[in-house]
């Protein structure tokens, strides 16, 4: 069924499941119970075991680094990169991967619901610029390792197109509408799960954005339920964390930060308070990393 949704449409995803790569349950346990999450092996089995089983025959892999990242360090990321290359290798599969920057949340929205709002956008040719720019980068790498596009200027150049004529956008309802899903929510994202209750994270003093601590940023989010807590929690898909201010913009005093979309007013409270947490404000901008620091073959 899956193979038949990449011919006929072009695009579908999928997870682990009992039939598919069943085994990566149990190396995710694994990882868990032996508190090696960060384990280079174990990441790497668990990733190209999906990769392989879907049987691409080129694969762009996107490996973050930063402080919202496992691999923190970037020679930790490019260790990662370069051991599921090497996988890909010796299963007959050519890999490229980037690695990119997670020193900062990407886009605006941290979550489930308002996540998929925020890709919407960047398929209509909106959305935050950093989220469009990776995009483009990985879609670059793509349709040149899939010899669709000879050079990196005439990908681009297919990429903005897909997007501005509305094809890119209609393909992604096609994808929705055919695993069962609701294709309303493409011309209408209000459809989408939400929270009732907004709170604003306000700056306690006037200054730049020096710094992010993303992966905070990002267990704030699990904690009002966008994640899971353990393998049996259930997720809330429509609490999250929109940012109002990323790195290099000024802030004054009072000002959001980020808006809370939370389901009580007790987790919303917490998260106001990790979220002003996580910001460092100062006298100067904070420098803003490549969006991609580099590529890996």
């Amino acid at each position: 069924e899956f193979r038949d949704l990449l011919r006929g449409i072009g695009g579908a995803m999928i997870g682990q499941t009992d039939e598919m790569v069943p085994a990566d349950r149990e190396l995710y346990a694994l990882r868990d119970t032996t508190a090696t999450v960060e384990s280079i092996p174990l990441i790497s089995a668990s990733i190209m075991s999906k990769k392989i089983a879907e049987g691409a025959d080129a694969l762009v892999l996107d490996v973050k680094t930063g402080s919202g990242a496992f691999m923190q360090e970037e020679a930790m990321a490019r260790e990662l990169a370069r051991a599921m290359i090497d996988i890909g290798v010796r299963m007959g599969k050519r890999v490229r991967a980037l690695i990119t920057d997670m020193d900062q949340p990407l886009g605006r929205a941290v979550g489930n619901a308002v996540e998929v709002a925020e890709a919407i956008e960047t398929l209509r040719g909106e959305g935050p610029d950093d989220l469009r720019a990776l995009c483009l980068a990985l879609g670059s790498e793509m349709l040149r390792m899939g010899e669709r596009a000879a050079s990196e200027e005439e990908a681009l150049t297919l990429l903005a197109d897909a997007i501005s004529s509305g094809r890119a956008l209609q393909r992604f309802r096609e994808m929705v509408a055919a695993q069962g899903g609701d294709a309303r929510v493409i011309d209408d994202p209000s459809l989408l799960p939400s929270a009732p209750l907004q709170m604003e994270a306000r700056a306690e003093a006037s200054g730049y954005v020096q710094g992010i601590e993303t992966r905070e940023v990002g267990q704030a989010a699990a904690e009002l339920g966008a994640g899971r807590a353990t393998k049996e929690s259930s997720i809330d898909h429509g609490v999250g964390i929109m940012i109002e201010k990323k790195v290099g913009d000024h802030a004054e005093k009072g000002e959001p930060l980020a808006r809370i979309l939370a389901r009580s007013e007790q987790a919303g409270i917490r998260c106001v308070q990790r979220i002003v947490d996580a910001y460092g404000l100062g006298d100067r901008p904070g420098s803003v990393p490549p969006l991609v620091r580099s590529t890996v073959e």
